[in-house]
């Protein structure tokens, strides 16, 4: 379904030459996106962004200075995990009603199975059809590692350093890589939980297959303003 205007106001839309992913902003000069988004050498993000096709006027946009991908990161194996970047902007984005800091979870915070969350982006509407230029929104409760690791779900693909959501009729779509999954925290805030990372290749919205995230908390750190991503080999079986 269609989100309702600047709902979401940490999401940003990743281009190069044109719109390639969704993002995070997680400080005024940092980005949260998908490490097999980055492929090219330019990038610029775009904040404020609802309608792809029209000029709404509170639009930024800001050209990416650095990229940092995970030192883990292989991308010829998305589902081998690790499925994480960093942009860190040229200038601070200007922080406004339609312009907001994402909340990042506290390192402890567990998803719970079935917890409500959202997916958001602007990528196909369907497996094969055409992307939204709307931001388009989707409910995808948690689905638990015992469930997800089930053999006629995502079975081994599905690391326990991996946050499983969806599996009925919605999903992430290409083109919705690196955007956020929202949950709601038990204080009625959203945070960030996850970052985009795959679906199955037969279709976006296939039974069974949810949508793959990689899980923000344990892979993050902050240093005095700056960010980098780290390198956990501890199980994180214990966030699900």
């Amino acid at each position: 379904q269609e989100a309702r205007p600047y709902s979401w106001p940490w999401q940003i839309s990743l281009e190069s030459f044109f719109p390639t992913c969704g993002g995070t902003l997680i400080a005024p000069n940092w980005v949260l996106t998908a490490a097999h988004c980055i492929t090219f050498h330019t990038y610029r993000v775009v904040l404020a962004e609802h309608d792809m096709n029209k000029d709404e006027g509170p639009e930024q946009f800001i050209n990416v200075k650095k990229m940092i991908i995970h030192p883990k990161w292989n991308d010829n194996c998305v589902s081998c995990g690790n499925d994480i970047a960093l942009l860190k902007l040229e200038k601070n984005a200007v922080i406004n009603d339609k312009v907001q800091l994402a909340c990042l979870p506290q390192q402890d915070a567990a998803l719970t199975h079935n917890q409500p969350c959202y997916v958001t982006g602007w990528g196909r509407l369907y497996s094969g059809g055409p992307s939204a230029t709307t931001l388009q929104q989707a409910l995808l409760p948690v689905v638990g590692h015992s469930v997800c690791r089930q053999s006629d779900w995502w079975g081994s693909s599905a690391k326990t350093t991996m946050v499983c959501a969806g599996g009925e009729s919605k999903s992430a779509c290409h083109g919705d890589s690196g955007g956020p999954l929202n949950c709601k925290g038990k204080d009625g805030k959203w945070y960030v939980e996850g970052v985009t990372s795959f679906v199955d290749g037969r279709g976006c919205n296939t039974p069974k297959k949810p949508t793959v995230f990689t899980p923000v908390s344990i892979r993050l750190k902050k240093n005095s303003g700056n960010y980098s991503v780290v390198s956990t080999e501890k199980d994180a079986q214990a966030r699900v």
